[in-house]
This record gives C-alpha cells, sequence and structure tokens, in this order.
C-alpha cells in the first residue's frame, strides 16, 4: 500500500500534463522512497523505467536498452545497440502517440562510470526530443553526485530540469499513517526508532505491538535494522572507522567539533570533513543557536537520523547478547525501561515541527517563519544561597522576522506531570534569551500531563498541549 506523497505525486503529475518534453530530478538519501514515489507514478503510465547498478558503463547500456526494447518494440528480442546514442535514436523513433515517461533510477551508478553520458543526454534533449511528448525523470541516491552532476551550473543538464524533488524523510504526522491504529504514545516512538524512513516504515507491521516489531527489526540477528547502520555507512564512506567513532561520540552527546576532535583523537579539519560528509548524506545536521545565529561557538553537530540514534544507543552494547538469541530479554530489561529518555530529543523535534506548522497559520499572535532551539548559561541559586552558573536550554525557540515575535517551548517526554518548576524555569529562560524578540506565548508539551497549579493559574499566553493534540 502507497502512503503519502501526495504533494510530490501532484507536482509529477502536473509536469506529466505539460504538453511536450518535461524533465524531473528526484534525489535523496537511500531508503527515503525514491523508487516507490516514482513507480507509483508511472503506474498507469506508458514507461521506461530502468535501475542503473553498479556494473560498468557498457553494462549498464545493456541492461538499459532491454528495458527500452521491452516497452518500446518487444518482438525485437534481443536486438542490441553499440552506443547510448543508438539506443535513444530507437527511442525517438519509437515514441507513442500518449506520453512517455523515460526513468533512469539511481543514475550516478551509471553516469559515474559512463562520463559521457549527460552530455549525450543533453544533446538529445536540445535537438530531439525538445518537441516530443516525453518526460524524463532522473533520480539517484548519491547526493553529492546528483546536487553537483546533475543540478549544478557546471552539469550539461543545467538548465534542462522542469522540476527538482529532494526527498525527505515522513514527518512525524506521516508516519503515523503507517500504524493508524497505534495510541500516540507508540506512534511517537515508531516516528522515534525508524526516523520516519520509508524502508522501516514498510517494515513495520501494523497488527502487531510496537514492542514486537522493535524486537523483530532490531534486536534478532536477522532483524533488518540490526545490522542497517553498518550497510548504509559502507555504501557511503571509505573510512568507516572515523565515520563510526564520529557518530558514536554525536550520539553519546558531544555535539562540538573540538569536543568530537578531541575524543576521537583527529585533528579538527579531518573531523569537520566527516561532518559535513554526513550532513551531505542526511544523517547529521549543524544547528546554530536562535537569537544567537552568528555566533560560530554556539555551532553544535546532531544526528538528523533517529534511527541512527536509536541503534547507537542500544545494539552496540548488545552485540553478545543479541548474538547469542537474548535480544528480546535484553530489549525487555535494559531498553524499554530507557524509551522515554530517548525519545527526548525526537520528542522535541516533532514539537519544533508542530509549532512551525501552527505558527505559519498564525495561531501565536504572529507568522512564525524559523523554529530551533537554544542553549547558553544561567545564574541560579544553590541551597547555600550562592549563585552559581549552569547550562541553560530552551526546546522551542520560534520566531517572526516580521512581527519580531517569538514562542518558546518546554517539552516533557515523561509519565511524570509538569509542575510550576518547569513554568518558572521556561519563563526566566525566555527573558534571558529574547534578545528582539517579544516572547508571546509559553507552550508546554507534555506526554504526563499537567499539576493542577497549571489550570488554576495559567493565562492566555500559557498553552498546554499533549502528546494527543500533536497528532489532531
Amino acid at each position: 500500500m502507497f502512503i503519502g506523497r501526495d504533494r510530490q505525486l501532484q507536482s509529477l503529475q502536473k509536469l506529466y500534463e505539460k504538453e511536450g518534453f518535461a524533465m524531473s530530478v528526484i534525489y535523496g538519501r537511500r531508503r527515503i522512497g525514491k523508487s516507490t514515489l516514482i513507480v507509483e507514478f508511472v503506474k498507469d503510465k506508458k514507461n521506461i523505467f530502468y535501475t542503473a547498478t553498479k556494473v560498468g558503463g557498457e553494462k549498464n547500456l545493456e541492461l538499459f536498452s532491454k528495458q527500452a526494447l521491452a516497452a518500446l518494440e518487444p518482438a525485437l528480442g534481443d536486438a542490441a545497440f553499440s552506443s547510448v546514442e543508438a539506443v535513444f535514436d530507437f527511442i525517438s523513433q519509437k515514441m507513442p502517440d500518449e506520453k512517455l515517461v523515460l526513468v533512469i533510477d539511481e543514475l550516478p551508478y551509471w553516469a559515474e562510470k559512463d562520463e559521457a553520458l549527460l552530455s549525450v543526454m543533453q544533446k538529445y534533449i536540445d535537438t530531439v526530443w525538445n518537441d516530443k511528448n516525453l518526460m524524463i525523470i532522473l533520480c539517484g541516491s548519491a547526493l553529492s553526485f546528483m546536487e553537483n552532476k546533475v543540478l549544478s551550473e557546471k552539469s550539461p543538464l543545467f538548465g534542462r530540469r522542469d522540476s527538482q524533488i529532494k526527498l525527505e524523510a515522513f514527518s512525524y504526522k506521516e508516519t503515523a499513517l503507517f500504524v493508524p491504529d497505534y495510541p500516540a504514545e507508540d506512534k511517537a516512538i515508531c516516528y522515534g526508532i525508524t526516523g520516519g524512513v520509508a524502508k522501516y516504515l514498510s517494515l513495520i507491521d501494523k497488527d502487531k505491538s510496537l514492542d514486537e516489531n522493535i524486537k523483530k527489526l532490531f534486536f534478532h540477528p536477522d532483524g533488518y535494522l540490526y545490522d542497517e547502520t553498518r550497510n548504509l555507512l559502507t555504501q557511503e564512506f571509505t573510512d568507516i572507522t572515523l565515520v563510526n567513532n564520529v557518530i558514536e561520540q554525536i550520539a553519546s552527546g558531544v555535539n562540538t567539533l573540538n569536543g568530537i576532535a578531541g575524543k576521537v583523537k583527529e585533528k579538527e579539519p579531518t573531523v569537520l570533513y566527516t561532518l559535513e560528509k554526513l550532513i551531505r548524506v542526511g544523517l547529521a545536521e549543524k544547528k546554530k543557536c536562535m537569537t544567537e545565529e552568528k555566533n560560530k561557538k554556539k555551532t553544535q553537530y546532531v544526528l538528523r537520523d533517529h534511527m541512527f540514534k536509536f541503534w547507537y544507543d542500544f545494539i552496540p552494547k548488545a552485540h553478545s547478547v543479541i548474538e547469542m538469541g537474548q535480544g528480546d530479554l535484553y530489549y525487555e530489561k535494559a531498553v524499554k525501561p530507557n524509551l522515554h529518555a530517548f525519545m527526548g530529543s525526537v520528542f522535541e523535534e516533532m514539537c519544533r515541527y508542530y509549532t512551525l506548522e501552527q505558527g505559519i497559520q498564525g495561531r501565536y499572535d504572529g507568522f512564525l517563519t524559523q523554529v530551533g532551539s537554544w542553549w547558553g548559561t544561567e545564574q541560579v541559586e544553590n541551597q547555600t544561597g550562592e549563585k552559581v552558573c549552569q547550562s541553560a536550554d530552551i526546546d522551542v525557540f520560534a520566531v517572526s522576522e516580521t512581527d519580531k515575535t517569538a514562542v518558546v517551548g518546554e517539552c516533557k517526554f515523561r509519565n511524570e506531570k509538569v509542575d510550576k518548576a518547569v513554568y518558572d524555569t521556561l519563563l526566566q529562560r525566555a527573558a534571558l534569551a529574547a534578545g528582539k524578540y517579544r516572547v508571546t506565548k509559553y507552550l508546554f508539551f507534555s506526554l504526563g500531563g499537567y499539576t493542577d497549579w497549571f489550570h488554576a493559574n495559567a493565562n492566555r499566553d500559557v498553552v498546554l498541549l499533549t502528546l494527543d493534540d500533536l497528532y489532531a
């Protein structure tokens, strides 16, 4: 069953309905659902769908030719083409009356071994296909190749595309469509363990409990996600050891460049290069502190992929137990009791998404256009009355540049009720962090609800939200 991606399908359909030639470029990290999207789009259309593989230029030409023959002239059977130009000529001559969709999936596998491929394609777009009823879809998982060789000004294809789609992971709301009967807490955890990645979501058996799915996927030796991180890193990187060490440090909470470099015992430029590669493939991201974006010292590196965070939190220390066939017991004893703690950062990201979604619609007395988090230090009194400095953060910090207003929020993914102390802390930190922005709303997101104090004392500037509200 195909779920979600309505906006992308509509975009492709609009392009398909355009008269004459059209081209779209679709790219995104592995497992994100690019091929599934294209298959859904072309299922009722005349198409040539070829998925390139790591077999070299000549073999890709041979396999592509077979797909073209099968789609346009199956009676020719084992006919062969000696060049890309020859098969493109064949496609041009056999073009059907209805629009033809020509898909080359995993384009980098072919184009990296045949440097002339993109230039030949450019020639045919400009001289032969420009007035044909043809739609081309070029797709790839190698983000750097797609951005530098296909989309950039240096590409032979620059200026020929009509649209581009960078496919991202599903949002927490879209993820819930895969498990519609789960309670809200399980929907959120399902998002946390999969990161909204389409392939991982397709493996969730919605007729089984969340616990059963997690055990099957992560904590059995034959589970799909048990060794998934190593598989992905092997496909994307050559220096797996350094990459793995860097991810381990980020997952454990070491978020600064110098901190990571110190832990992995490498020079900062070497670590920075690795971090930039992780960012390019969508596994990590660089966070800047809201209201202090120009402060380079306030830059953090975090894992963007929640599944990687879950894996690095729980799998490395359990390899032996899982290989012994005791993964289910390990999950019950060591993982399940810590799921709420793991979900802390995931829940914060969900709340930021919700805040921006609502804020764009003007729900919080302003047109919110940016959301992130804030961190710094604050002075507090200890038990003896002395003033001490401690770290401080605000989970949700959304701003309106138009109105110069801000909305701040605190997120608690735990069963305890949020009390007055959390309220007081947020107000104190908001005053410290607001800068040029006027804070108009104080948002509280709580899994476990709120104490009676909130209901008796909260004013109109305070918004109390539960997990159910995020899925409403």
